[in-house]
């Protein structure tokens, strides 16, 4: 265990709530931040409890909503869903100290953003894959472990980042430090574009991703991913079953179906059964982070000339769920799978 400086974690849900929670219990000096005045209210009053499988414990920590926070902090962990990335950014700024950082824990590319806006030397990448889920006010359910990669956004590798390593490692044992991060990004993009065809049913991740019918659909979500990473001269790394080299283009079709079989596995693996695309879609009934996620390959292919038409109608159904003008069923995936020639 490291012991450091206060952490400032804003956005104390499933992916802060369940870092934070850990750090706490570790000796780590954590303050929550989140917009849910209730969620703060419990957590003040209380604690915040960890449950499920993995580990079920207790914190008690401070929490603020953003307009009761005072205080400048060295290092703010982001976890937010993506969409709303600016807006807290622009929140959070007068609390990060002028020779602090910032940590984007989140989905997507959300890091160009964040550096516009603080300035690039204070952005830390991260990545993770962990399952996790918001509750209800003051209770996180922690279903399975899973890959968590920091990372500069330059590749190098700092003592800000080591110290960093040295800190989330009070989470994950296995989290590492990585030269590639936007890799490792762009690798959960690939994986998320199978996350959200699957979400536009009801079976689990696991049960939907072993669908024979559908594997021809996830190689080719997954094709479209990697084909404009590639024009943006990134190599995608692989995690938790997931394997770039399975749906780059020409690969053999063998390959994807191996990588598929390892996720189904990691996922069988863990108490999380469905997406966190799924709950925000089937059970909290609210945006998706499509936009910031897909939307954003498809918007970088369209920038470079590239043709993704099958992620583009996966954004245009996961809308139309969001919008409730298309219910959530199986046939949903049959409809996108019937594109693939």
């Amino acid at each position: 265990m490291v012991v450091s400086a206060p952490l400032l974690v804003w956005g104390a849900g499933a992916i802060g709530g369940t870092i934070g929670a850990y750090l706490v219990r570790a000796g780590h000096a954590v303050t929550f931040v989140d917009i849910v005045e209730d969620h703060v209210a419990a957590i003040a009053a209380t604690g915040l409890a960890i449950e499920g499988p993995v580990d079920a414990f207790r914190v008690a920590s401070p929490a603020e909503t953003p307009d009761t926070l005072s205080g400048r902090y060295d290092r703010v962990l982001l976890c937010i869903k993506g969409q709303h990335t600016e807006a807290a950014v622009r929140s959070l700024a007068p609390f990060l100290a002028d020779e602090g950082y910032a940590v984007s824990v989140q989905n997507g590319l959300n890091e160009p953003a964040m550096a516009a806006l603080l300035g690039r030397e204070r952005v830390i990448g991260c990545f993770v894959n962990f399952g996790a889920d918001y509750l209800e006010p003051g209770r996180i359910h922690f279903g399975g472990r899973g890959a968590v990669v920091l990372g500069e956004l330059d590749g190098e590798i700092t003592p800000r980042l080591r110290a960093l390593l040295d800190v989330f490692r009070d989470f994950e044992p296995d989290a590492k430090a990585s030269a590639n991060i936007w890799g490792y990004l762009w690798g959960k993009l690939g994986y998320g574009a199978l996350l959200f065809a699957t979400a536009l049913g009801n079976e689990s991740i696991a049960d939907a991703l072993a669908q024979p019918a559908h594997r021809a659909l996830y190689r080719v979500l997954g094709e479209e991913v990697m084909r404009v990473a590639d024009a943006g001269g990134i190599a995608p790394e692989g995690f938790n079953g997931f394997d770039p080299a399975g749906f780059v283009p020409g690969a053999d079709p063998a390959l994807a179906e191996r990588s598929m079989a390892a996720m189904v596995a990691h996922n069988r693996g863990s108490a999380k059964s469905h997406s966190g695309v799924w709950r925000d879609l089937a059970v909290r009934k609210r945006p998706t982070e499509v936009e910031p996620m897909i939307g954003a390959v498809v918007r970088e292919a369209q920038a470079r000339g590239i043709e993704t038409p099958l992620l583009a109608r996966l954004v245009a159904m996961i809308h139309e769920v969001e919008e409730g003008r298309r219910p959530l069923d199986r046939a949903n995936i049959d409809e996108l799978a019937a594109q693939v020639a």
